[in-house]
């Protein structure tokens, strides 16, 4: 007998645990949480895969992504689920579903089911599991009378130890891990260039300035008094020379 089991609240602390450290969980025959055991009903594959679709498409903060059918028969039904808890953090839900026959030609559904939560930090607080007990406490209502149980599978299976390991094995592709998120691409910033200011100055007004700067500059001599001596005289034309001053000679008869 194993000395934990006399702890008290020891399931509450194993809980506690795996919300803490883990991101991700599935189903098997021996789980850690006696709500994620592998389920089997006595019921053909399409009636539980429609039931799951349609729980996908009209659950709120669910969504279906698509459904394939494998090798060997399993079909996978993938859907996406937006978890409110964790702020709208997105998780990806997969089922896998088998048909078999057992020994007395009726059908017989297993189903499996795994969860990963898209989070950078190891533990989802429990969301993805819940997810997944979501989807299999609504299947076990909806299917209740087609249960079958441990030990009624091991009576009615042509094969029980191998058809459930190969299945688990075809369905557990992947070890569910914490995968952290590749690093984020660097974003590049688009600089504006500046807008320049073109200055449009009209003919007239460019025209005026080149008139005034070609045309030669003239001093005007100012004599004394601050008069202008003279006007000046237009440029390529010679300057008259000025005239000279007429001088009158008075002389005087000396009358002795």
């Amino acid at each position: 007998m194993d000395l934990f089991n006399f702890l008290p609240f020891r399931d509450e602390m194993v809980k506690v645990y795996h919300c803490l450290t883990d991101n991700a969980t599935h189903t098997s025959e021996n789980p850690v949480f006696i709500e994620l055991k592998v389920r089997r009903y006595a019921c053909p594959l399409d009636d539980v895969a429609d039931f799951i679709s349609s729980k996908s498409e009209h659950w709120v903060g669910w969504s279906l992504k698509n459904q394939k059918t494998a090798v060997g028969g399993m079909k996978t039904i993938r859907s996406e689920v937006s978890s409110f808890a964790l702020l709208g953090m997105k998780i990806d839900v997969t089922f896998g579903l088998v048909e078999e026959t057992d020994i007395n030609g009726r059908t017989m559904t297993t189903v499996n089911a795994k969860a990963h939560t898209r989070i950078d930090s190891r533990g989802d607080l429990g969301e993805s599991r819940r997810m997944l007990r979501m989807m299999l406490s609504a299947l076990d209502f909806e299917f209740r009378p087609q249960i079958i149980s441990e030990d009624d599978y091991t009576f009615r299976s042509r094969d029980p130890k191998s058809s459930a390991s190969a299945f688990q094995q075809l369905f557990d592709e992947t070890v569910l891990e914490h995968r952290p998120s590749l690093q984020k691409a660097k974003t590049i910033e688009v600089k504006k260039t500046a807008k320049q200011a073109i200055e449009f100055k009209s003919s007239r007004k460019s025209a005026e300035p080149a008139a005034t700067s070609s045309a030669p500059t003239t001093t005007v001599p100012l004599v004394a008094n601050g008069a202008p001596a003279s006007t000046a005289s237009p440029v390529g034309e010679e300057t008259p020379k000025p005239s000279k001053p007429k001088i009158t000679v008075i002389s005087l008869k000396n009358n002795s």
